[in-house]
């Protein structure tokens, strides 16, 4: 499967320790940079050196040239060294960036062999049809490969078309001893919008459900599924639309007092954004009628068939483009705040909510260079 190639590709270098001295991940899709994390855990990183062999930084936070500087020494403790490194759009601010872009092409010519550099591009969406991706991400990714992929190996992390999601539920129950009927299968991807962090999250709900049946049928997702979830979310975002404050932070408090509570909190603020987002189309393309409304989302964006008329009736409740980035902005804002580990990240989300209805004209609002593009 096209999608899948590129993270297997990596996985199989890990495996093998064939490593390339760098590598930029490029893509927001969380399944992929998931796995190939988890290639990495299992493969370079023992459990009881993890500490001295695994390190998170923001390039908004910690200087390249530390980074590059803690990489080249060889660590006394681990055999091995992994540095993940986000914020990869600091390295293409405003001005001349060449010196940093150059510091790690002089590291990537004579690297620790000993070390491997994961730069995280994940303020990049990569949809599933290429053709379908949005101009500036476009630019950005052409920047990267001109740059950093001339000596750092590229791995795309792309949203996956609806047909292969299908296709990778039955490769996955296969492993699993599970049959899983196929409009089951099918209704389980449109019903996440071929989000497939949350597919295979609720994939193995459902296996775990059906236990010895080894089976799941179209009953067991829209029972498992197609409940509290996703209804609750489209209820959260009805309130927001509406701006009915008071039940706004009612439906949040539910939310985050089931399932994984505060823990879900950034699952909770994607599905949040992409709503949002697809809030917006809705409105550029006025679309009025769930005809319209598949025409205008592809696929890996679409809508549950069960929101699809509530999704547009609450797009229109704003009156203008504006009003919508204004609050794909404050979403964007928010999930800065929960990656900087606040104290609480419900009273991160209550403060959205807060945000979100009330007056726009109330509100400072945010200049470009704030907006975590």
């Amino acid at each position: 499967m096209r999608a899948f190639a590129q993270a297997d590709r990596f996985v199989s270098e890990v495996e093998a320790r064939k490593l390339r001295p760098a590598y930029v991940f490029v893509g927001d899709e969380v399944f992929f940079r998931k796995r190939c994390r988890e290639a990495i855990l299992e493969h370079l990183v023992p459990p009881d050196l993890r500490d001295f062999s695994l390190f998170e930084l923001d390039l908004a936070e910690t200087d390249l040239a530390e980074i590059l500087d803690r990489a080249r020494t060889p660590s006394l403790m681990a055999p091995f060294q992994v540095f993940f490194i986000r914020g990869v759009k600091n390295l293409f601010g405003r001005g001349s960036n060449d010196e940093k872009l150059t510091a790690i092409e002089q590291y990537c010519k004579d690297p620790n062999p000993a070390a491997v550099l994961i730069f995280v591009a994940d303020h990049i969406s990569i949809p599933a049809d290429a053709r379908r991706m949005d101009l500036t991400d476009k630019d950005r990714y052409q920047r990267i490969r001109e740059t950093l992929g001339q000596y750092c190996a590229i791995v795309e992390l792309a949203r996956v078309e609806e047909g292969e999601a299908v296709r990778w539920i039955g490769e996955y129950c296969g492993t699993q001893g599970i049959e899983m009927d196929p409009d089951a299968a099918r209704e389980l991807v449109d019903a996440l919008g071929g989000d497939m962090m949350m597919i295979s999250n609720e994939l193995e709900k459902l296996i775990l459900y059906v236990g010895e049946k080894k089976r799941v049928t179209l009953g067991e997702v829209e029972t498992m599924v197609l409940a509290a979830k996703q209804r609750s979310l489209y209820e959260l975002t009805d309130a927001i639309s509406a701006k009915d404050r008071v039940r706004a932070l009612e439906i949040l408090d539910a939310i985050l007092t089931s399932g994984q509570g505060d823990e879900a909190a950034i699952g909770h603020l994607y599905m949040l954004a992409k709503t949002f987002r697809q809030m917006l189309v809705i409105l550029e393309r006025n679309v009025r009628d769930q005809r319209m409304l598949w025409a205008a989302l592809w696929q890996g964006f679409r809508v549950p068939p069960f929101a699809a008329d509530d999704l547009i009736k609450q797009a229109h409740r704003y009156k203008s483009k504006r009003a919508l980035t204004r609050a794909i902005r404050l979403v964007a804002k928010t999930d800065l705040a929960l990656r900087s580990n606040p104290s609480s990240k419900r009273l991160v989300l209550e403060k959205l909510v807060l945000d979100l209805t009330a007056d726009p004209q109330g509100t400072s609002g945010w200049s470009q260079e704030q907006l975590p593009v």
